[in-house]
């Protein structure tokens, strides 16, 4: 059986000194070789081994993407253990749950921080039986707690296993079946607890194979290719493009420090492949915005022409489906040497040759912007209950506003109601320890529910109107889909979040989070001052800005579909606080009842 764990083998065996990760240790970067990146799991496969962990157990990591996460799946993988991610700003009530409901009996932490996390809440964590940190930092002289291990120490263990049965972790490797459960990804948890999807070696060898299939995605992914990894290891998407990408296709993976230094690192890395959540793309266009803002006159008065030029080739683009005809490659040329070289250097995507956004919609009008400028991002289609895999915008065959065409392999219908629905190998083997919910969500004849609202376009790419959840029907009886107007709002620069409101009201309404570096700098220019985030959502001019926004948003859609009200959220929305997932995602009812005040203000009969 291949699996994960064989493909980074085979590749230490094939290319033992060929460069697979690389990550900076005191402001360099290091590299590590497929040798010993095999070496390193390898030994991890016998550490667990040496701790007792049998075929089925839980091994759960929480930290931010390195080394050590890779080293540390692939060896759970190894030994047929199964992989479960924690995100990193997992508050203690989420991680007390997630490491109680997969019953993990081993937990990777990364450092002090994560360690008190899981300390404080152990008592309700019976299955747990061994912590294992990665920095040693404020830990290994202050905690006596007997479950507590270091990395080195972990490892040593495992050198000592493998000397004691050099062969045990093969062994493992070799009864692997299509049907193990090789990872629990859990869900976001918009509606409610976050649930598992498991996730069995048949599914992630179809997820990695699907990702570099010919004509599809990464085509002809190869070692020489190059990822920066900064988006969560624990969502699938991100271990479809680090992870799985790498070990199918030999691509080096960069791990990025931090999130604060993503922008950096992406300018010292150059990537070919990059993946991003909507709002990776949209605060880099936000970015480009305040950057030619504070241009001297003469650069301003430049990008901004050849900005005016992107914009016609990218609309041009997006007629052709993506591919140049011999006037837009003539302008695109001439752009090229006199702006969007520097600007693509600037943003760390002078490289990129695919691009993919996925995880949530996102405005057509952003990925015109990146295709115009020669950064070709594709909207892709996916959830954690399929592997990440089901359509795709293929190069040359652009649909704006779609999320493309049905992968290879992948069946893809409509129902009656109008949900999106799903059948291939990547469909996942149900949630962890959750019969029902696994009922709801998969037919009888392994179809899978999507919850996503979609439609054909032109018969061949699939448009994803909205979650079914989350459609509002007015007081009037109309159905609305929120996104779409949620997506218009946030192509603005002065826009971070917008979440549309109205289900059995009279007319819609909308809660706003400014995009504070691109407000603050408008304001700055202007002599408006502010100490803090709230003070600078009450200014009225700020007010008057974002309404100039709504005013142009409400022009492209139809009356009932306008957003009548706004308010402006005093707040950046935060994950410790419950209105965001972990991956960044709005909690709708959470936030609709936390800022419901300003809700009710909008509507006749509210608070004043």
């Amino acid at each position: 059986m291949t699996t994960l764990a064989t493909r980074v083998r085979d590749r230490a065996s094939a290319t033992p000194d060929a460069v697979a990760l690389r990550a900076k240790h005191l402001g360099i970067w290091r590299e590590v070789t497929w040798s010993d990146y095999w070496e390193r799991a390898r030994l991890v496969g016998h550490a667990l081994l040496a701790l007792g962990v049998d075929p089925g157990d839980r091994v759960a990591v929480h930290a931010e993407n390195r080394r050590e996460w890779l080293y540390a799946d692939v060896g759970a993988v190894a030994v047929r253990a199964i992989t479960v991610g924690l995100y990193p700003t997992s508050p203690e009530s989420e991680v007390a749950y997630l490491l109680s409901h997969s019953g993990a009996r081993v937990l990777v932490a990364e450092d002090q921080e994560q360690v008190d996390k899981v300390l404080a809440v152990v008592d309700a964590l019976p299955d747990l039986e061994h912590v294992v940190y990665l920095e040693p930092r404020g830990i290994r002289n202050r905690y006596a707690d007997p479950r507590l291990m270091s990395w080195d120490e972990f490892l040593e263990l495992g050198a000592r296993h493998r000397e004691g049965d050099p062969d045990a972790v093969e062994r493992r490797m070799r009864a692997a079946e299509p049907e193990d459960p090789q990872t629990l990804v859990y869900t976001s948890g918009t509606t409610g607890p976050p649930k598992g999807a498991v996730l069995t070696a048949a599914n992630v060898e179809f997820a990695l194979t699907s990702a570099i299939r010919p004509g599809e995605g990464a085509d002809g992914a190869s070692p020489r290719d190059v990822t920066l990894s900064y988006l969560p290891l624990c969502h699938v998407a991100e271990r479809v493009f680090t992870t799985w990408l790498n070990a199918a296709a030999g691509v080096r993976v960069h791990f990025a420090e931090s999130v604060e230094t993503v922008p950096a690192n992406l300018r010292e890395v150059q990537p070919t492949i990059l993946f991003g959540v909507p709002r990776t793309w949209e605060k880099v266009l936000a970015g480009v915005t305040v950057g030619t803002s504070n241009a001297s006159p003469l650069k301003r008065l430049t990008t901004r022409f050849w900005l005016r030029v992107a914009d016609r080739v990218g609309a041009e683009l997006v007629r052709n489906g993506g591919r140049h005809t011999p006037s837009t490659r003539l302008r695109y040329a001439l752009g090229w040497v006199f702006c969007y070289r520097a600007l693509k250097t600037r943003v760390g995507m002078r490289h990129v040759r695919y691009a993919a956004s996925g995880a949530a919609p996102i405005a057509p009008e952003v990925l015109r912007f990146f295709m115009g400028i020669g950064v070709p991002v594709h909207e892709v289609y996916g959830m954690t209950e399929s592997s990440g895999i089901a359509t795709g915008n293929r190069p040359g065959r652009v649909r704006l506003g779609t999320v493309g065409e049905p992968r290879g392999d992948v069946e893809l219908r409509i129902a009656d109601d109008g949900e999106v629905q799903t059948r291939h190998a990547g469909v996942f083997a149900g949630y962890w320890r959750d019969e029902e919910a696994t009922r709801r969500v998969l037919t009888d004849d392994g179809w899978l529910r999507t919850g996503d609202v979609g439609e054909w376009v032109d018969g061949t790419h699939l448009r994803i109107t909205d979650r079914m959840k989350d459609i509002i029907i007015t007081a009037g009886g109309k159905n609305v889909a929120p996104s779409e107007i949620e997506n218009a709002l946030k192509t603005s620069p002065y826009v971070k979040e917008a979440v549309v409101l109205g289900d059995r009201r009279p007319y819609l309404v909308a809660l706003i989070g400014i995009e504070p570096d691109t407000v603050g700098h408008w304001a700055a220019r202007r002599g408006i001052t502010y100490t803090t985030y709230r003070d600078l959502t009450a200014k009225d001019k700020v007010r008057e800005l974002v309404g100039g926004v709504v005013r142009e948003v409400n022009e492209r859609f139809a009356r009932v579909e306008q957003v009548k009200e706004f308010r402006l959220l005093p707040k950046e929305l935060d994950h410790a606080d419950g209105e965001l997932t972990a991956t960044q995602k709005v909690k709708r009812s959470a936030l609709a009842e936390a800022h419901g005040a300003l809700v009710e203000d909008m509507y006749p009969g509210g608070r004043s």
